[in-house]
């Protein structure tokens, strides 16, 4: 049997005096690679915090493994201003400097006459220095810095960005910090919230490969169905304050899911049943004793209550609440979009792209793909404004109504209230833009609320539903699911398969593109190159050489 390396039994946790999850039980295994699941609001970073001892729970105990240590990655990580990419890779291991400059102290100390020309105190200096040395070895102080600069490069940080001051990167390449030096801290248990946020592709397959090799046990917080489907050997589910915990991939989690839930439904209808027809008999002797007083009716009306007391009742099966998306477009033009020999050039000399050329037809469903940095989101703001192009010419279908979302989220403005944002995309009364809201799963009172208070995945779906709004027939989309969670990815997806229109999607989630496109354009140095399918597809007719 696995070694538990942590269990949490019955524990309860409440922040604010709101309950997130009660009588919550969980056993993680040595060497188990566990995908830590739900909707956003379940409580999953609350319950990562919980296992990395941040806090304690309200009620319940957690059992530690001795000697276990363990490091998390937190969703927005913050890194001290200051220090270069490399010098902060360097602080992964504060053990290690601080043995350094002790023997940089001892050196000095050994290098005075003193203690040279004094036996006893050059061998005792002597003897802390071998000390020192050995514990330098034991933490592999020699290899330390190629280690770093090595698991540096494995993320896709290279050389040419070592001395980048880390105030400058952005919010995916801080988190790449924070994960290298997790990775060479090498904790028995690697706790990850969502660390392929912000990742292009090629940085996600090589995140995949340095979980799959870690020897120690992992968990990992991530809305990519893809990365948890090629890393995840459990998958635990937290829904509703409970947690279940299923045996394989995301795609095994997903069919045993279903299948559990189809047969706690046939259990709880023939329980249903059951308890109907024992309450029915209780009536019915209760009724014969009140008419004839009779004892041994009231004992079996009696017995059937205990029965029915004693029942271990099963749970009715509740959906989680979905958000409603209706994309209802319209056909309008044959051929949507055509590029031909686009370039788009900065007024400092800087080509972003140059002879790009691309045609969009009615219905196509497109996603455009590249390594961070290609100009992907650029091209987007090109479409948008054709005159911005340096060179070439950008032709939009004359009854072409372009939905544009943005990843970065800049056509929301913060200040504006829900009510107000969404009023600006169509002509609605108040009480109909707050019932438009409630079907996006926002409360009452976010209503009224500033949009700038808004989560990431609460702006995202202010994004989607302005688009409904908008009613347009080519959809751009920057990176739609970007801070969404499972559920609304799923009610993404399964729009975009019955939208009346064409699609041109931006993103880095295989699992979706894999589900939701036809066609793959890759833009990379400057150039556009088209496969036909899917994100399975392009990768194995680019020969996994990304």
């Amino acid at each position: 049997m696995a070694e538990i390396v942590l269990k949490l039994d019955h524990v309860a946790v409440s922040l604010a005096g709101r309950p997130i999850f009660t009588d919550l039980t969980w056993e993680i295994q040595r060497g188990q690679r566990i995908g830590l699941v739900g909707p956003n609001g379940a409580g999953k970073s609350t319950l990562m915090k919980l296992v990395a001892a941040e806090f304690g729970p309200d009620a319940g105990s957690v059992f530690r493994l001795s000697g276990l240590d363990w490091g998390r990655l937190e969703q927005e990580p913050q890194l001290p201003p200051g220090r270069t990419v490399l010098q902060e890779a360097l602080t992964a291991l504060p053990a290690l400097g601080a043995i350094e400059r002790q023997l940089d102290e001892l050196a000095d100390h050994m290098s005075r006459p003193e203690v040279y020309s004094q036996p006893t105190a050059l061998s005792k200096a002597l003897k802390a220095q071998e000390r020192l040395l050995h514990q330098f070895e034991q933490l592999d102080g020699p290899r330390y810095e190629s280690r770093v600069k090595e698991t540096l490069v494995a993320l896709g940080l290279d050389h040419s960005r070592w001395d980048t001051l880390t105030e400058h990167l952005s919010g995916g390449q801080k988190k790449l910090i924070m994960l290298a030096k997790l990775l060479v801290q090498q904790p028995g248990l690697l706790l990850l919230d969502e660390p392929d946020n912000h990742l292009d592709l090629p940085a996600k397959r090589a995140l995949e490969g340095i979980i799959r090799a870690y020897p120690g046990t992992v968990v990992i917080i991530s809305h990519d169905r893809y990365l948890l489907d090629e890393v995840a050997t459990h998958i635990a589910e937290l829904e509703n304050g409970r947690l279940t915990q299923y045996l394989g991939n995301y795609t095994a989690y997903t069919t045993e899911r279903q299948l559990r839930r189809l047969r706690q439904q046939q259990m709880y209808a023939a329980q249903q049943k059951e308890i109907a027809r024992i309450e029915a008999a209780i009536a019915r002797f209760e009724l014969w004793a009140s008419i004839v007083v009779n004892e041994r009716h009231i004992r079996q009306a009696r017995s059937r209550q205990k029965m029915l007391d004693r029942m271990d009742k099963v749970e009715k099966v509740t959906d989680v609440r979905r958000m409603t998306l209706e994309l209802n477009g319209w056909r309008g033009s044959n051929k949507v979009l055509e590029l031909a020999g686009v370039a788009r050039t900065f007024d400092n000399g800087r080509t972003l792209f140059r002879d790009l050329n691309l045609t969009l037809w009615h219905g196509e469903r497109v996603g455009l793909v590249g390594p961070n940095g290609a100009g992907k989101s650029a091209l987007f703001r090109l479409l948008l404004d054709p005159d911005s192009a340096s060179a070439g010419e950008v032709k939009v279908g004359p009854s072409i109504q372009i939905g544009y979302y943005a990843q970065e989220q800049e056509t929301l403005d913060p200040a504006q209230d829900l009510i107000t944002c969404i009023r600006a995309a169509a002509p609605l009364t108040r009480e109909a833009a707050v019932a438009f809201l409630l079907r996006f799963l926002f409360s009452y009172d976010q209503t009224t609320q500033p949009v700038g208070k808004l989560s990431g995945g609460e702006r995202s779906r202010l994004q989607l539903a302005r688009l409904v709004l908008q009613r347009p027939n080519l959809l751009l989309l920057d990176e739609p699911t970007n801070n969404l969670d499972i559920p609304a990815i799923e009610v993404l997806e399964e729009t975009l398969d019955e939208f009346v229109g064409t699609v041109l999607v931006i993103s880095h989630d295989r699992y979706f593109l894999d589900r939701a496109v036809d066609r793959i354009v890759e833009l990379r140095d400057g150039r556009l190159t088209e496969y036909v399918g899917g994100y399975t597809d392009y990768l194995a007719e680019r020969g996994y050489d990304e």
